[in-house]
């Protein structure tokens, strides 16, 4: 009976299947819904401002997930996330302006998920399988994040609504495959149900712990670069006459850098989390600058920041293992809540620091703005402790000084 028990326990590879399918539902909006923004509204700083209200509205929805968890359960919760990115595809269907709503739906659906999809991961996964995981995850995702952008575009001047319908679809699968895991509440949700959490509180303790604020800024900063590509490559090219499917095609090549996270997660393994880290800042950072400063010449800046994709990639894999390998187990749900808002604090901030340049600039400069994050992110991770994430039998350790005596 005890075997079979462990046979039955959800595992890495059971929630890399659930990254991946999710991956197929947020990519095949990733690159529609900025082409689509900008067509309802025809002006990029109007864009970012929306961006900055759903931001707003994204991370009041991530931060209330263990308050409703504790209310509703956990898996009911999760349920609710993902009827939302059914919902999300109704307003995009009907299109125009509705796609303002359906960026809304579909961004508090991806807050809930990802907190509740966290929140089981601590509970059902090791924290040396942590690093294999996050590789694992990209990998599996490799197929929606590559495909799912480009053929979303493609599929615009076909029916504008084939993207949401393609996401609608994987949101379904998704709750198929929650519904046989038989997740449940929640190790630590069983174990406190009781206990009433206020959100004041797990903030002040996530503010009184500086390793998780340290973790968490790596994946905001990372966030960033990749909300930048996102948003304003489509943007970008179109502007400068390169077409609509440019976007589109340049958000699947960026992500088919995802093949490559099982060999990053082992280089990752021969050098430190410390090294790769700064690594991916440094090299994103650089390649996000120098697009900028090439801008006249539009297919060179497009690859520029396909290359910089690629060091967002290796950043994917170990930016956030400082904040997980720092959890305590009791408060996973809430800590997982506080990680999640990475996406969505990034979802503020970039479209207001986008929205600033583009008060002074052309739609180039916001990825110098970008730049500029990732570079405060290559000098935060300079602080990282050098053996971080080494298992603690193969640390290095200076061994005292004795004194030499008499051979």
């Amino acid at each position: 009976m005890r075997a079979r028990t462990l046979s039955t326990e959800p595992g890495v590879a059971q929630f890399a299947l659930i990254a991946g399918l999710e991956a197929l539902v947020r990519g095949a909006t990733l690159a529609a819904f900025p082409l689509l923004m900008y067509r309802a509204w025809g002006d990029a700083g109007v864009v970012s401002e929306i961006y900055f209200v759903v931001g707003l509205l994204s991370l009041l929805t991530a931060l209330s997930v263990p308050r409703l968890a504790q209310r509703f359960q956990r898996r009911w919760v999760y349920v609710m996330g993902l009827g939302l990115y059914g919902v999300a595809a109704c307003f995009g269907i009907a299109g125009g302006k509705w796609t303002t709503a359906a960026l809304l739906c579909n961004t508090m659906a991806a807050a809930t998920s990802f907190v509740c999809f966290n929140a089981y991961v601590l509970d059902h996964v090791a924290k040396a399988d942590f690093a294999r995981l996050e590789s694992l995850r990209m990998f599996y995702g490799v197929p929606g994040w590559v495909l799912g952008p480009a053929l979303g575009v493609q599929l615009l001047p076909v029916w504008h609504g084939a993207p949401f319908l393609m996401a609608g679809t994987g949101a379904l699968a998704i709750l198929l495959v929650l519904w046989r895991m038989r997740l449940g509440n929640g190790r630590v949700m069983v174990r406190s149900s009781a206990t009433s959490t206020h959100l004041v509180v797990y903030l002040k303790r996530f503010f009184n712990q500086p390793r998780l604020i340290g973790g968490w800024l790596f994946a905001v900063l990372r966030s960033c670069g990749w909300w930048f590509f996102f948003v304003y490559v489509g943007i970008f090219a179109v502007q400068n006459g390169l077409g609509d499917e440019v976007g589109g095609i340049a958000t699947s090549l960026a992500n088919l850098g995802l093949v490559a996270a099982p060999l990053l997660y082992r280089w990752v393994q021969r050098t430190s989390v410390r090294l790769a880290i700064r690594t991916g800042f440094l090299m994103s950072c650089l390649c996000f600058v120098l697009a900028t400063l090439v801008s006249g010449t539009p297919w060179v800046t497009v690859g520029l920041l396909l290359l910089g994709t690629y060091f967002l990639v290796l950043l994917d894999v170990c930016a956030g293992l400082p904040f997980l390998l720092s959890v305590k187990p009791s408060e996973r749900t809430e800590m997982s809540a506080v990680y999640s808002s990475f996406r969505d604090v990034s979802g503020i901030l970039s479209p207001a620091l986008a929205w600033l340049v583009l008060q002074f600039s052309g739609v180039s400069a916001v990825f110098a703005a970008a730049g500029a994050a990732l570079l405060l992110g290559w000098s935060l991770a300079g602080r990282l402790h050098p053996q971080l994430g080494v298992p603690g039998a193969l640390r290095e350790r200076s061994a005292p000084a004795t004194p030499e005596g008499p051979n």
